[in-house]
């Protein structure tokens, strides 16, 4: 495992994280009996032997917090984590963290994110009086956040953010379908970089949006919010990971299963030492004129 800067804050994180919903059981109002807890600490297990030292979770990935918690214990001084909040007032939020600390078995986070930034009213409500971004200050003064951040779907309303306050990181999709097709995250990536911000690429493992919730459940893959890439096609999975590599992300956290996850930490290494190519390029443009004329994004 290789290691990258997370921008500003001193933190040297692996190039492949760990995303909480790997370690859920339970999601989206569905059981998974074979992911228990078990289940989680040998994912987790797998994940540190392989120098994985960046675990990211939030209160909405169904009961990871909890297993991941547990899970976490013996290695909680040897990993960076972070943690997140959907709330956008203060009172729910201070509600939501309290719960995650105690879930997660720590006194602080490295990183608290403000989660799913996704419209411009989402913004205005987190800055409001009596908002999250209150909490979200205190917590870093009296170091229960070591440092904060925000996730965001929505690049005008990631930059808006960026304006309002001095973020030390941003987690969004740098993907190869969304990035070719219509450039997106290109201004966020240019304005993070200048501010030295710590970035974290989420959805470089996706092939697109599931096109029903039927062919969701019936995958291996429906803890995902989208279809990723299946693992056996290993040049379009190495090709897009090595795209969000090439665009600056310092880190990439992949789907939320374990198999996607194994197979972005088994590969990093090679996208590493064989950067993007003229073959990544030729794949990936063959792959989106097999979209034209889906909405998938």
């Amino acid at each position: 495992m290789q290691y990258h800067s997370l921008g500003r804050t001193g933190l040297q994180v692996s190039v492949i994280s760990y995303g909480g919903i790997v370690s859920a059981g339970f999601y989206d109002k569905v059981h998974y009996p074979q992911l228990d807890q078990n289940a989680s600490d040998r994912f987790v297990s797998y994940a540190i032997e392989h120098g994985v030292n960046y675990f990211d979770v939030a209160p909405s990935y169904g009961n990871a917090q909890e297993q991941l918690g547990f899970s976490l214990r013996p290695f909680r001084k040897s990993v960076h984590l972070a943690c997140k909040t959907g709330k956008r007032d203060r009172t729910g939020a201070e509600k939501e963290m309290l719960e995650s600390l105690k879930n997660l078995h720590t006194d602080f986070f490295d990183i608290y994110q403000l989660h799913a930034v996704s419209s411009m009213e989402d913004v205005e409500e987190a800055f409001s009086s009596g908002g999250v971004m209150e909490l979200m200050r205190d917590m870093k003064e009296k170091g229960i956040a070591k440092h904060i951040g925000f996730t965001a779907h929505n690049e005008d309303a990631a930059l808006r953010m960026i304006e309002l306050y001095d973020f030390d990181t941003v987690l969004f999709p740098f993907n190869w379908l969304m990035h070719m097709s219509r450039g997106m995250g290109t201004r966020l990536l240019k304005t993070a970089k200048a501010k030295n911000m710590g970035v974290l690429g989420m959805k470089a493992f996706i092939e697109r949006r599931w096109e029903n919730d039927e062919e969701r459940q019936q995958s291996p893959y429906p803890k995902s919010w989208c279809k990723p890439i299946a693992v056996e096609d290993e040049a379009f999975g190495m090709a897009a990971m090595r795209y969000a590599l090439s665009l600056g992300a310092d880190t990439l956290i992949p789907p939320g299963n374990f198999p996607s996850f194994q197979f972005a930490v088994e590969h990093v290494e090679s996208c590493l030492l064989t950067p993007y190519s003229e073959s990544d390029q030729s794949l990936l443009e063959e792959k989106l004129q097999q979209m034209k004329g889906k909405e998938f994004f």
